[in-house]
């Protein structure tokens, strides 16, 4: 059983993974993981014919994620993985049915980064898609997370994040014209660390 999930989901993200059971996105078809790595949360996609995008800096990453789609879904063009950043992205406007940011905007320098971050994926999100975003946030641990400035922290976990706390998040979601069609929800690793999943539906 196990062999048969990993081959039909792959590493994926455990939040996303309950949005695939509830079947939030089953009308979804044009897919982007913005800061997709090797691709561990498009196992799914590309098993079903989804038409799946990603990007990521890291060139090594692109490379592995291009042999992944290749092999899993090989009519879903190469081309579609790109060497890009999630503050420049090589799509046109309300191009997408979802975008997924899963670790990727607690590595904003600073708030106006996070900012151009989040917006421009946002910018590719078609009216009534879906944006499924993991993050590091200090939503209960606020007094053991140390400031360094720029909305940065260090973590007990010895890591250096930036970090959203809930209000950051729903002062987002209105300004974004959207709404939450999950609430917001957050797991605490032994008071070491804080990921927040915030899962939106553009309007």
């Amino acid at each position: 059983m196990q062999n048969i999930l990993q081959q039909q989901f792959g590493n994926i993200d455990i939040y996303l993974f309950d949005q695939l059971l509830k079947g939030t996105y089953s009308n979804c078809r044009k897919v982007l993981d913005a800061g997709c790595g090797g691709g561990r949360n498009l196992v799914y996609f590309l098993n079903n014919g989804f038409e799946v995008y990603g990007v990521d800096p890291n060139v090594d990453a692109v490379a592995a994620v291009k042999g992944l789609s290749a092999n899993l879904a090989p009519a879903n063009p190469v081309d579609n993985f790109r060497v890009a950043t999630a503050e420049s992205l090589p799509f046109g406007d309300s191009y997408f049915d979802l975008v997924i940011s899963s670790a990727v905007l607690h590595f904003a320098q600073n708030e106006a980064h996070f900012d151009v971050m989040l917006r421009d994926m946002w910018r590719v999100l078609k009216p009534g898609g879906y944006f499924f975003a993991r993050l590091a946030s200090d939503i209960g641990i606020e007094e053991l997370v140390q400031p360094l400035g720029n909305s940065r922290y260090l973590l007990p976990d010895g890591s250096e994040r930036f970090l959203v706390n809930q209000q950051t998040l729903l002062n987002y979601t209105q300004q974004l014209n959207s709404y939450l069609h999950e609430p917001i929800k957050t797991t605490n690793v032994q008071n070491l660390r804080c990921m927040t999943t915030w899962c939106l539906q553009k309007l």
